[in-house]
Formats: C-alpha cells, structure tokens, sequence
C-alpha cells in the first residue's frame, strides 16, 4: 500500500458516508442554501471528492502525477449516461411510450393506472436488454414519477417501489450482453454472447423482474389513481417522434464510440432547437450531474483495486457470490466485474457467480449501478425533504434483491 493508494482509500470512504448521509446534508442545505448545491445535491458527492483526490495527488506526487492519472480513467460510461438520459427523456420519445404502454394496459384485466404501474416496473427494466440500462431507469422513472412517487404514497412504500426498479434495472439488462455495465465489462473477455447470457443470467432475471414488479403493485394498488392530462401541448407528429427514437437507437448502438455518440448529440440538440414547439425543456441539468457523479466514482473507484482484487480472487464461487453482492453496495458492479475480469484462471462457475451476485446487488444503494443516480435524480423530489435515505433505499431493495439472489442461485 502505497500513500497514494491510502489517501485514495480514505477520501473514497468520505465519499460514501457523505453519499449514505444525504439526508442529513439536505437539512443542512435548507438551513444554508448558499451552500445548497453542494451539501444538497448528492450527485455532486462523488465528483467533490474526485476533485480532492485529484488535488491531493497533486500536491503529494507532483501536478504531472495528477493529469497522467486522471486522463488514464475511462470516462465513456458517464458521458454515454448523460448523452442517453437526455434523449430517452425528451417529449417525442415519452409520448410514444406512454402511447405503447397505454395500449397494452387496456388489454390486462386490471385498472389502467395499476397495470401502467406494473407495466413501468417489469416491461421497461426488460426492455433495458435492448435499449441499455440507463436509457430504461430514465423512461421508467420519468413515467413512474407522477404515479408511484407522489404525495398521499405512504413513503415505505415508495422506498419498496424504489427498490424494485433499481433491482429490477439492473439484473433486467442481463438478457442480452451489451445493456447492462457490469456484464459488458467481462463479456468479450469471457466470450459471453446474447445467447449464453439469456441461457445462463437472463431468464432467470426476467422471472425476478416480474415477481418484484407484482409484488410491489400489488402493494400499491390501493393508493394508485388515474394521472391528470393536460391536452394543452401540441400532438407529436410520427416522423418527429420516429426521428427521436433514430436518435436514441443509434447512440445505444454507438455507446463505445463517444466521439460519434457525442457528434450525434450535438445534431440532436439542434433538431430540438428546430422544432422547439414539440418540446418540453430537456433535462440537462439533471444528466450533467448524474455524469459528475458517474465521472467521480471512476476516478475515486480507479484507486481502490489494490484491495479490492485481492478481496474477490480470493473468494470461492459461492462465496464470491455474496462477496460480489456485499461489495456491489459499496462499489458500482462494473467496476467490480471488471477487476474480476482480469483474474487469470477463473472457473466458469466463478465467473457466473461475480457477475450474478454483482447485478443482484445492483439496487442496494445509489451507487451501486451506473443508472441508479439517473433514477434518484429523476424520482428525488417524489420523497420527503426532496432527498432519497440510503437506509430508506436499503430496505426497499432487499426484498427484491433476495428474490433475485434466490433465482440465480438455483
């Protein structure tokens, strides 16, 4: 153990009590809300203290030290989310959702609202397997936020529904090999394909997925209500719609190229300028910060596999299984899944068990998959004092991720 790799650790533990502490900082910003956007916003946690790494690095390795290693990080992830919350969130694209996920609730034998609950908390995590995780966790929350995350829903059960989706989006993208961080990280290494990983991981989460997302509606049927529309904005014409939807399908198909995905969003950015009048104000703000959030725990995550390789290689498959889930709450899984990638020698029964026990964790707290953040900014305000506690988020999950632990486990 290196100073450097001490410090690093110390200042990544700070960011963790500072992140498992937002509610208490979102008191705290109330009191001083000069001060608001950093004690209030924990999307900025992460990013503050990659900064303080950065700086630390610096003054004890030399300024040379600092820009060699933070231009070493990998930073096509959070761009990537930030480029895909903006678009899946822009009005052509709900609409079109809303429209689908309204024509299929008329043919279930429930209320609309209670199947359109439902529907947002199985159908979109799944779909999350072709249209990539982040871009599910945006399009479920955004169409969740005025139903489940409201006033008059006793706040237990918004944390289980919370829980639910954050569970539910990240084992939902294991069907395919491309949707979901922590399975991309060690596909082409592995040589796991789209058909090994629905034969092996996905089944078994799609059975998860709707078991959790029964659940939890059946729970909350009592207080869902039908969603007041407004017809005061103007119909989005297909081709708009459709072109939005060209945008969004070639991004996920670009997500390892940000030099394209980038140029494809700056043209995206000016059609919305051209045809203004079919949209609502983009949610910038909300995809920068989730991308500073991202953007930190890479470099502040970059710091920590000098313990945390030897931790998982010396696990049995089993107890890799549970040492993969326990971590994956203390650290996003992609960047577990990728140290376990680097292993020489890992059994295909080891293999199997890192990458199902990291996704089955995937919900335990904010950090844990590269989505949750876009999710708690979106769904945020939904909760008392506009905050989500990581105990409140804890417990909401750990039903669904022992429902999902159970499944892989079998």
């Amino acid at each position: 153990m290196t100073t450097m790799q001490l410090v690093g650790a110390i200042l990544f533990a700070c960011a963790l009590i500072h992140t498992f502490s937002a509610k208490g900082f979102e008191m705290l910003a109330h009191r001083h809300p000069r001060h608001a956007g950093l004690l209030g916003e924990v999307e900025v946690v992460f990013g503050f203290w990659a900064m303080v790494l950065i700086v630390a690095m610096a003054l004890i390795g030399g300024p040379g030290t600092a820009v060699d290693y933070a231009e070493s990080r990998q930073f096509t992830e959070p761009l990537f989310v930030f480029v895909v919350m903006v678009i899946a969130a822009s009005r052509p694209i709900l609409d079109a959702v809303r429209a689908l996920l309204r024509a299929l609730a008329r043919f279930a034998p429930l209320r609309t609202e209670v199947a359109l609950a439902w529907l947002g908390l199985a159908l979109v995590p799944l779909a999350g397997s072709l249209i990539t995780e982040p871009a599910a966790m945006t399009l479920a929350a955004l169409m969740l936020a005025p139903q489940v995350f409201r006033p008059g829903i006793p706040e237990g059960l918004k944390y289980g529904a919370l829980g639910v989706l954050f569970v539910n989006v990240s084992i939902g993208g294991t069907l395919t090999a491309y949707a979901a961080p922590p399975v991309l990280m060690v596909a082409s290494t592995w040589g796991w394909d789209s058909a090994y990983m629905f034969l092996h991981l996905g089944w078994r989460a799609a059975v998860a997925v709707l078991v959790n997302a029964t659940v939890i509606t059946l729970l909350l049927r009592r207080y869902l209500a039908p969603v007041a529309t407004t017809d005061e904005q103007k119909t989005v014409p297909l081709k708009v719609s459709a072109i939005h939807l060209a945008f969004l399908a070639a991004v996920v198909l670009l997500a390892h190229h940000p030099v394209f995905f980038l140029g494809l969003f700056m043209l995206f950015l000016g059609f919305t300028q051209a045809y203004q009048r079919y949209q609502d104000p983009l949610i910038l703000k909300e995809g920068l910060l989730v991308g500073f959030f991202l953007a930190g725990l890479v470099v502040l995550g970059g710091m920590q596999q000098w313990w945390l390789q030897p931790v998982v290689s010396s696990l049995g498959p089993t107890a890799l299984f549970f040492g993969a889930l326990g971590l994956t709450a203390i650290t996003d899984n992609a960047a577990l899944t990728y140290l376990g990638s680097l292993i020489a020698g890992l059994s295909e029964h080891a293999q199997y068990m890192l990458v199902a026990g990291a996704v089955a964790g995937g919900g335990l707290t904010v950090i844990a998959n590269a989505p949750n953040p876009a999710g708690a900014a979106l769904l945020k305000h939904g909760f008392a004092d506009e905050s989500i506690g990581a105990l409140g988020l804890l417990g909401g999950a750990l039903g669904p991720t022992a429902v999902a632990a159970l499944l892989f486990l079998i």
